[in-house]
């Protein structure tokens, strides 16, 4: 596990840059929550736009910062931390990506998608209150350093991606009189890049530091473990 060495060694060098990685995962579930109450038909895309949009620009100042701190910090100590700083630069894009396809995913509505009257609009809704918690508890098992939760979490993260290549599938094949097909599959694919870079935040736990950030493959595509 990448961070063993941070934990019980007294090391609260690097406590400000955890916290905003927990701040940025927070702003972004809040983000992520604003687009699919547009995409569900609960609220107006245009009501929360400036809203989601003004949020993603926090998210990408404190990429910045963390980068900007992980920098004098490797400087000031040297090899010490390296591997904390290198897990620490891989996750934060990962981390702000997530906030991209919740602008994505409100973009759909701003162009006219609605799932409020499609048929799966009670598994669109299912969907998007289990990948909010997605969020939460991918920012949990990093910030405890769970071992076991997060490879819980990376296994339905697995399933979850399947499940939404197979949705993608079924709206290639079939017929949708409703014209929401397109923007549905298009939804399908940006929550499946939100839990593909989660998953690879989550391998930042349980993976040795060479094997980080290759989670937003697929399955059958990954290199060995």
């Amino acid at each position: 596990m990448v961070f063993k060495f941070l934990r019980g060694e007294g090391n609260e060098r690097l406590g400000s840059v955890e916290a905003k990685v927990q701040t940025m995962l927070s702003l972004d579930r809040y983000e992520f929550d604003l687009a699919m109450s547009a995409l569900l038909g609960d609220v107006a895309a245009e009501e929360v736009n400036a809203d989601l949009r003004a949020t993603d620009r926090k998210v990408n100042s404190l990429e910045r910062e963390i980068r900007r701190e992980l920098l004098v910090h490797a400087s000031v100590f040297g090899g010490i931390d390296t591997p904390a700083v290198l897990v620490y630069m891989s996750i934060v894009k990962d981390i702000e990506r997530v906030g991209d396809y919740a602008k994505n995913l409100l973009d759909l509505a701003r162009d006219g998608a609605s799932f409020a009257e499609v048929p799966d609009v009670e598994e669109w809704r299912r969907l998007s209150a289990e990948l909010s918690q997605f969020i939460a508890d991918a920012g949990a098992a990093f910030q405890s350093r769970d071992a076991k939760n997060a490879r819980n979490l990376r296994t339905h993260g697995d399933t979850l991606l399947d499940l939404f290549d197979e949705r993608v599938t079924d709206l290639i094949r079939e017929e949708h009189p409703d014209g929401q097909a397109v923007p549905r599959a298009l939804a399908y694919r940006y929550v499946k890049r939100v839990v593909a870079h989660l998953m690879n935040l989550l391998s930042a736990v349980i993976m040795p530091l060479d094997k980080l950030d290759y989670f937003d493959e697929d399955p059958e595509d990954r290199l060995g473990a």
